[in-house]
């Protein structure tokens, strides 16, 4: 079997009604960048930092997966499919997906602040006073911007290996995740669904797919499916 990449972004979960960073009325609103998601605003209040996450953890337990999540994982009875997304949603592995790599990290999970590689399951709320094996305190397992992002290489190494690529639901904008795409082999097909496709450079060559990602995921679903 051929191997299928496919790298997602807030707009796959958008649709799920888990609202995208740079929505204007999206879960960010009210809140100051910086004070939620970098280690800085952690130091400086971690109450209202989990706080935060903990509303996001309840928001992503109450949602559900929508097509394009269920339709990415029906492309695995043709294909070997790797999913890099930037969501720390697991609706793809909910809807069933088997493998998938969390470049930001994943809200049901937490770590200690010293110690990154131990990982403990969450579905709660993080309290302050709770801690980890390491001796400090249990944050969520989210990279946090200015945080280095751990699972890169590992994402790199699979889009290198990739057969076909389908970019959906990211703007492309937020580095190092943007800058996979130049391990793509050259001449793989490769497709861009997105109601607002982000700009790439022409010399990669995408199909433009002019969808919200449920619509084009299906569609996609369709026509690989008639071509195998």
């Amino acid at each position: 079997m051929k191997n299928l990449l496919v790298l997602t972004g807030a707009g796959v979960s958008a649709e799920s009604g888990l609202k995208t960073f740079r929505d204007s009325d999206g879960l960010w609103m009210g809140y100051n960048v910086y004070d939620v998601a970098t280690p800085e605003g952690y130091e400086k209040d971690p109450g209202l930092v989990q706080d935060f996450y903990n509303m996001r953890r309840r928001e992503v337990a109450a949602a559900l997966p929508n097509a394009a999540h269920r339709g990415i994982a029906a492309l695995q009875e043709y294909f070997n499919v790797t999913v890099v997304t930037q969501n720390i949603d697991d609706l793809h592995e909910r809807a069933g997906s088997k493998k998938v790599l969390h470049l930001h990290g994943e809200i049901f999970k937490m770590r200690g602040e010293r110690n990154r590689h131990a990982l403990y399951d969450i579905h709660g709320d993080i309290l302050i006073g709770d801690i980890a094996p390491d001796g400090t305190q249990f944050r969520p397992h989210v990279v946090w911007f200015n945080e280095p992002v751990p699972m890169i290489e590992e994402a790199a190494a699979e889009m290198s290996v990739a057969d076909l690529f389908v970019l959906t639901g990211t703007s492309l904008q937020v580095y190092p995740a943007a800058g996979l795409i130049d391990a793509l082999r050259p001449g793989i097909p490769k497709y861009i669904i997105d109601i607002h496709p982000p700009y790439v450079s022409p010399h990669h060559n995408f199909h433009i797919i002019e969808k919200v990602a449920t619509e084009g995921i299906t569609l996609l679903v369709k026509r690989l499916a008639t071509n195998k």
